[in-house]
């Protein structure tokens, strides 16, 4: 009996071990540390350059919902709820897209995909609450009409330089 407990221990634990699927969290999450060096517009929010973290909602039920923390994910920045894009070809880094944007006005996120997905996020163009609440202009003078992306890659899977 002695001879047989390390066995039946091993095996155990092989079995648990087996079935048991080993996660992620950046995978599950979508987790992507973005790194701006000029302010860029989410939806209406206006991001000043630095770092953030951009991931899904933790929710089985809203995984359609992005966040957006600061760099330490302290603060809940803004939650979006953007559009499914897809596209053609995988990339194995974070890839961004943005909108033009008139001189003056940050540049607006348009696009995000995670590394080696063919689904991602189209975020919605939306004026930027400073700019619009400032703004005397009738609300259908403001709208910029959406131009061609400007696209970015990341050099880190999880990370992105925007110039």
């Amino acid at each position: 009996m002695k001879y047989n407990l390390p066995v039946f221990a091993a095996l155990a634990v092989s079995l648990m071990s087996a079935s048991v699927p080993s996660l992620k969290a950046s995978e599950f999450d979508k987790k992507t540390i973005i790194t701006i060096s000029q302010p860029v517009a989410v939806q209406g929010t206006i991001l000043p350059a630095g770092q953030y973290v951009l991931k899904l909602q933790d929710l089985w039920s809203t995984r359609d919902l992005v966040n957006i923390f600061n760099r330490d994910e302290t603060r809940l920045i803004i939650t979006v709820q953007p559009l499914h894009a897809t596209r053609q070809e995988s990339a194995d880094k974070s890839d961004f897209s943005f909108y033009d944007s008139p001189a003056g006005q940050p540049t607006a996120l348009r696009t995000w995909f995670y590394p080696g997905e063919l689904n991602g996020f189209e975020f919605v163009r939306t004026q930027p609450m400073v700019a619009a609440a400032s703004s005397s202009a009738p609300a259908a003078a403001r709208k910029t009409p959406a131009r061609l992306p400007q696209h970015t890659v990341a050099e880190d899977p999880h990370a992105l330089v925007a110039n």
